[in-house]
């Protein structure tokens, strides 16, 4: 199965290096006549030049071996150089499919392969593979010419020998065939070790901040010696395997060589060969051999490759859940309107949906807040607007138009989300806010840093606009990142605000002096809040209590005061009754 996977990987992504393959061809096959037509050359400078004392026939063999040799090296430079450059390109190509390919894929499907392992796909995998591909233009054509041709070379020079050949062929086959097939599972093996040391690594880089505070680094330690000690030992496991397998081809090799001498030496002491044969015939079987040899290359690295080519083929066969219209809707004739009608959402295989029977509606000019405990699934609503997940059942609906139906870029481009974790790219203040909009001047980004009250903080950083942000926002603060990715929205202007829970890491006055600069700025659209803090979304024109999935609650702060308990539950857990009021 994995071999079929790996064919078809290959086919696929090597037909536009057809070019290249076809040269290496054609030079493979050249330089293998070249090597396969030198012991016969060697052959008759030793019985009609060195036995009969002719220097001449020495010299002009010797210069037409010379010749060929060059012709040989050229031939094998070339197909190592356009082989290599279908291989890179081939790696290339991979790659970016994978990459392209995670990118359509909505949180579900991320979550499921887990990011550390679709690193290592795009990264480690991709080599395997592309490695597989060097070898085979360089040795699978060579070999099979010239283990066929030089059997048949072989046999020319001499016949009675040939019962060697039926021996020692056989036996190299049938030991590399045994080790190689002991190899397959431990490869498979290997590659789930080094994602789990991945997904390891990546947790405590993530979390470095979590592991200090709770002075963990000695469990941390442990947890990924754990992981890099079971990864070493299914390498010790697939090198030991390696290992056996060049000493079993060179006592194979030897004791061939040394067969080829024994009885070749008796046929030529009774007159019934020559010697410059039985040296053409020794280098004929020691290249059927190195043949089989290289083959064993192959046989090495195919298991691997064929592993890697199906967990390549697992993300690119993969179909993200979020799917594109085949049809798009590209105009729409409202502006700013959210509307859900009888939502679920379920996970594959859960017993009970995230959400159930969601229905409301958030029009432009408004904001709507979404409040309710951990786990009630206010995430998961939002996260349903701009289609990082599909509705189960029911409609999400922008401005009239089913998101599902929607054209992409034209959903993205009107809707503004800041998440609950806020997240910035290597670069610098400028270009993360020019994220949401390429094309905004100087003046946009400040006046959206003012509105997003993060102007202070980025005119003390040196450089201001130009100011370096590291991988993630690690070189600012928490309440810094979200002010941040707030002013990226907002340089957006779009007809539909998603904040979930984007003032956690406010302090009370910055958070209420950003919602008074946030109103006239998004008075035309809509807005959706998910708040934690009551507090944020007092003066909300609607709040929407959520509980284990269901809307138990709708209306304003004083409504739900009065009719919801939850909503109670949660005002009296976090205000005072005097603030509540």
């Amino acid at each position: 199965m994995g071999d079929l996977v790996l064919i078809r990987l290959l086919r696929t992504h090597l037909r536009p290096y057809r070019q290249e393959l076809t040269i290496v061809l054609v030079l493979q096959l050249i330089g293998t006549v070249a090597s396969l037509y030198l012991p016969s050359l060697n052959a008759d400078i030793i019985d009609f030049g060195v036995v009969r004392g002719d220097t001449g026939y020495i010299l002009k063999t010797g210069g037409w071996m010379l010749t060929v040799t060059v012709l040989q090296i050229l031939c094998s430079g070339g197909a190592v150089f356009f082989s290599a450059r279908a291989a890179m390109g081939f790696g290339r190509d991979v790659r970016a499919a994978v990459f392209s390919r995670v990118g359509q894929f909505s949180a579900r499907e991320v979550a499921q392969f887990g990011a550390p392992s679709l690193i290592t796909r795009t990264t480690n995998d991709v080599q395997q593979v592309q490695l597989l591909v060097v070898l085979v233009c360089t040795v699978l054509v060579t070999a099979p010419i010239m283990c066929v041709a030089g059997i048949v070379l072989a046999l020319r020079e001499d016949v009675g020998l040939s019962w060697l050949l039926l021996v020692c062929v056989p036996v190299l086959l049938i030991a590399i065939g045994l080790i190689v097939t002991r190899m397959v599972p431990q490869f498979r093996l290997m590659q789930e070790r080094i994602d789990q040391v991945n997904r390891v690594l990546r947790e405590q880089l993530s979390g470095i901040r979590v592991v200090r505070a709770f002075v963990r680094e000695r469990a941390e330690t442990q947890r990924f010696g754990a992981a890099n000690t079971t990864l070493t030992d299914t390498a010790l496991r697939v090198g030991r395997l390696q290992a056996l397998i060049f000493p079993t081809v060179m006592l194979i090799l030897n004791a061939s060589s040394v067969a080829v001498l024994w009885f070749g030496s008796h046929r030529v002491d009774a007159g019934e060969m020559q010697i410059g044969a039985l040296t053409a015939f020794l280098n004929y079987l020691l290249q059927i051999l190195a043949s089989v040899m290289m083959a064993t290359f192959i046989s090495i690295m195919i298991p691997r490759a064929a592993v890697c080519a199906e967990r390549l083929n697992e993300v690119l066969d993969t179909e993200s859940s979020v799917r594109p219209p085949l049809a798009p809707v590209r105009e729409l004739r409202a502006h700013g309107q959210v509307e859900f009608r009888g939502v679920e959402f379920r996970y594959p295989g859960a017993a009970e949906p995230v959400l159930r029977d969601i229905s409301f509606q958030a029009r432009a000019g408004t904001t709507t807040a979404i409040v309710g405990s951990t786990g009630a699934g206010k995430t998961t609503l939002l996260s349903l607007v701009p289609r990082l997940i599909d509705v189960t059942a029911g409609e999400v609906l922008v401005d009239g138009v089913d998101v599902r139906e929607l054209d992409p870029d034209v959903l993205w481009q009107r809707i503004g989300l800041v998440p609950q974790r806020a997240y910035l790219f290597t670069g610098t203040v400028a270009s993360n806010l020019r994220y949401g909009n390429p094309d905004a001047t100087d003046e946009e980004l400040w006046e959206a840093l003012e509105i997003a009250q993060a102007k202070d903080f980025v005119e003390a950083m040196t450089g201001g606009l130009e100011a370096t942000i590291a991988q993630g926002g690690t070189n600012v603060s928490g309440g810094q990142r979200q002010r941040l990715a707030i002013a990226r929205a907002l340089v957006r202007r779009p007809e539909v605000y998603l904040f979930d829970d984007s003032f956690s890491a406010l302090d009370l006055a910055t958070d209420a002096a950003l919602r008074r600069a946030l109103r006239p700025h998004t008075r035309d659209a809509a807005v959706v809040v998910v708040a934690q803090r009551v507090s944020t979304i007092l003066d909300a024109d609607r709040i929407l209590v959520l509980d284990n999935g269901s809307i138990v609650g709708a209306g304003t702060h004083h409504e739900l005061l009065a009719t919801c308990p939850t909503y109670q539950e949660i005002v009296h857990s976090q205000l005072t009754p005097e603030e509540a009021a």
